[in-house]
This record gives C-alpha cells, structure tokens and sequence, in this order.
C-alpha cells in the first residue's frame, strides 16, 4: 500500500508542473496540449500504481483500474501528435515553404489527427478485452520481497506496441522542427521536453519486462518532473527578463520622445532659413554646376527633414502614423539619394537591384525613408577608414505576405552580445552618437507591424533585416 501512494504521489508531480504552465500561457493552445500530455503521464504512473494493490483490492477491480488508467499511455500518443501538430502551425518554423513543411502538413493535420484519435480509441478498447490484456498475474520483484500484479497481453498486444513506439518518433520530430521556432526560450524548452519524454518513455518500457517493478518508471518521471521544472523556470525567467528590458525600453523611448517634441520647434525655425536661403542660391545666375547639386541636395534634405518633423509632431499628438501604398524602390532610391554625399565623403560603393517593379507595400513613407536612411548612414559609419572593401548592398525579396529588405555592409561587425543592445535608446558604439537612430528605426517599424534585426553579423561585416507587411493589416 506505502509503495502504490509513493508510486501515484510520484506520478502527480507533472500535473502539478502542468497546472503552473497553462497559468501563464493562460489560453494559449500549446498550454492546454501540454496540460493534456502532463496529465497522461500522472494516469501512467497512477497504472502501474494500481498493481501494487495486491493485498488490499480484489484482482478483477485492479484488472479494471489497470485498464482505465491505462487510457494515460495510451492517449499520450495523439497528444503529442497533436502538439506536433500546433508546433508547425502555429509557431512558424524557420522551414516554412520548403519541401520538408509541405511533407509535414501532408501528415500532421486535422484529418490525419482525427483518424489518429479513432485508431487510439480503438485500441483503448482492446485492452478492454482478453485480446489486447487476458488478465493479471502475480510476479516478484528482482532481488526483493515485494509482489505485485504484471498483466498477462493478450495477442493483439503487439498493436499496442506499435502504437506507443510511434511517441518516440514523434518526440524526435518534435526536437527537429522545434529548431525552426523564431522564439529561442520556447525553442529551448520545447527541445528539453522532447529529450526528457523521450527518456521518460524509455525507462517506462521496460515495465513491459516482468521482476522490473515500478523503479524505472518512478525515476524516470522523477528526472522528467526535476529536468522540465528547471527548465520552465529558466523559460519564465527569461521570458519575464525580457519583458522588463522592452518596459525599460519603453521609458527610455517615451523619455526620448518627450525630448523631441521640444526640439522640433527650434529644428523647424532652423529648417526654414535654410530652405529660404538654399533657394535664393539656386536662383543664382553665376552658380556652377556642381554647386547647383549641392543645393539640390540641401533642398532635398531639408524638405525630407521638414516632412519627417512635421509627421513626428502630428505622431506625438495623436500617436498614429498615416500609411498608404507606395513604391519601396522609390522609397529605398530617395534614401539613397539623401546618403550621396556621406558615401562620397567616406569613399563608399552602394549597390541596389531593383529586383521587382513595383514593390508596393502600405507604409509610412516619410518614416520608413527616415528608417533607410539611418540604417545607410550607420553602415557608412561601421565601415573603418583602412579597410579595403568599402560596399553596402541593398536586397529585396517576398516571403509570404511580407517584404523582407537587408542592408548589408563589410564594416567592422557588432559582437552578438550587443545585437539587442543596440537597440536601446542612448547606447551607442560611436564617440559623438546621441544612440537614438536604431531605437527610433525599430520604433517605427513595429508601428508598421513589421521586424527590425540583426540578421548576422562577423568581423567581414553586418546585415540588419527589415520585415514589412506588404499589405494593408488590421488594427487590432
């Protein structure tokens, strides 16, 4: 009796761990699939509990509980099917659109689930009966006193084999695609869950040997519960780590922001004596042609600015940016143009194919030509005075429903630890940077409900990826 409390006490631990979960992914799919899993291995360990009754239950009502309790085990298998399943549909795997995604939706969707579930059925109720479980009989523990009941299969048993080897396959799977998952700690977690079921299920096999006892099962779930508690810990640390660095962030942006609104009064003062002057020296008769570009490109940096001001003030006020459909490539080209001078200066080569004609995408175009231009001006600015290559490259391709557009450069990189550093307000690597444009080009990308990052970077240089959505999005 001591034995079958320790063994089911034992087998409590993962519900417990699985109640914590779903209360802080509360509503969230993959909380409810694991709450299920957690549950199942309770009940499995509760089964083989049960047999240790021997002296205190009659043999036909542990024969009864064997088999209800074996509903744990035996259900395991959909669940983790069906986390498999949620894991590619729901967490986009790095693998989208590849032949190994189309393969794995061919297999894990909704009607190859509901099959699965009815074939588990099945096989539930065969251990209901004298083909899949003839009975019980009494067996003793290796080198111990202690007796308990071991089921006698019956002979379809080896369905039941086959059913749960498919766990394994599927937790292999599981650590495969997790690979693909964008969010590192839920990647981290996930790979740790499969790699501890995957050893839970081991030990749990060999309660198919009689004389084993309960030892392997118990340790294993033991090991499982001490392993993904610490590793659920270390996920929440993190996660919560993260979420006070965006708030801090946000503080720092909302300081930021505060900051500008008083500035753009005297920037927009400034802005107007140099339109009126650049102008008068335009009409200039005597002026050479070189110099005619120069004001041209003041006229064109001062009107930038002058929109850029105006759209940021109008933004303080009512904190909605106006979007609309425009032409990227004359977007990127304007931003281009807007560098010129400071490629030139620095002796800099910029490359840009527009690769499609039109890229139309429902932007903010005075914002996002604002994002360019800091993200050309930094690359200008990482690229060291001795060295020899001296390019930025500018890419677009679709993915999706999304415009993915890299600023790539051979400056002197960024070490890894900094990739979300830098996007911090007043951080900067630079001797007189304010550390305002990256925070700023991030802010406005996330109003555009798109992605700003650090895609790789080395000693041979730095790509900074931009997401867009190509289409209008909801404001919800």
């Amino acid at each position: 009796m001591v034995i079958a409390l320790l063994i089911i006490s034992i087998g409590l631990i993962p519900l417990v761990l699985a109640i914590n979960v779903l209360r802080i992914y509360k509503g969230s799919e993959l909380g409810i699939a694991l709450l299920l899993f957690m549950m199942s291995i309770s009940l499995w360990q509760i089964d083989i509990g049960v047999l240790y009754l021997k002296d205190f239950l009659p043999e036909t009502m542990i024969l009864d509980l064997f088999r209800l309790f074996r509903i744990g085990p035996t259900f395991i298998v959909p669940l983790t099917f069906y986390l498999t399943y949620l894991i590619i549909r729901k967490h986009a795997p790095n693998f989208k659109n590849t032949f190994w995604y189309k393969l794995a939706l061919s297999v894990f969707n909704t009607k190859v689930l509901c099959l699965f579930f009815l074939w588990t059925i099945a096989i539930y109720v065969l251990n209901w009966t004298e083909l899949g479980i003839e009975g019980l009989r009494v067996v003793t523990v290796w080198n111990t006193e202690t007796s308990l009941y071991f089921p006698v299969y019956g002979q379809f048993h080896s369905l039941y084999l086959l059913h749960t080897s498919i766990f394994i396959f599927l937790l292999l799977f599981i650590i495969i695609i997790s690979k693909g998952i964008q969010n590192i700690y839920l990647h981290s977690f996930l790979s740790t869950f499969s790699f501890c079921s995957m050893l839970l299920f081991i030990s749990g096999f060999l309660n198919f040997i009689p004389g084993t006892g309960a030892i392997f099962s118990s340790m294993g779930v033991i090991i499982f519960s001490s392993t993904i508690v610490f590793s659920f810990v270390k996920m929440n640390n993190l996660t919560t780590l993260k979420y006070n660095r965006l708030v801090e962030r946000q503080k720092k942006l909302d300081y930021t922001g505060d900051i500008a609104s008083s500035l753009i009064h005297e920037v927009k003062n400034n802005l107007q004596i140099i339109k009126a002057y650049s102008k008068l020296l335009s009409n200039t008769e005597t002026m050479p042609t070189e110099s005619v570009k120069m004001v041209d490109m003041i006229q064109k940096s001062s009107q930038q600015l002058e929109n850029l001001t105006h759209s940021y003030n109008e933004y303080l006020k009512t904190k909605a940016i106006e979007f609309q459909f425009v032409d990227l490539n004359e977007t990127i080209n304007e931003a281009i143009s807007i560098t010129h001078e400071i490629r030139k200066e620095n002796n800099i080569n910029l490359s840009y194919i527009e690769k499609y004609k039109p890229l139309k995408a429902y932007v903010s175009d005075v914002y996002l030509k604002q994002v360019f231009v800091n993200l050309i001006k930094n690359s200008c600015e990482s690229i060291h005075s001795k060295n020899i290559q001296r390019e930025i490259t500018i890419s677009t391709k679709i993915k999706d429903d999304h415009i993915i557009i890299d600023f790539s450069d051979t400056g002197q990189g960024i070490p890894i630890d900094q990739w979300e550093a830098i996007f911090d307000p007043f951080i900067s690597s630079k001797h007189h940077g304010m550390g305002v444009g990256l925070p700023f080009s991030r802010k406005i990308i996330f109003e555009h409900r798109g992605e700003i990052k650090v895609l790789e970077s080395s000693l041979k240089g730095t790509t900074f990826r931009v997401a867009l959505p190509q289409y209008e999005f909801s404001n919800s």
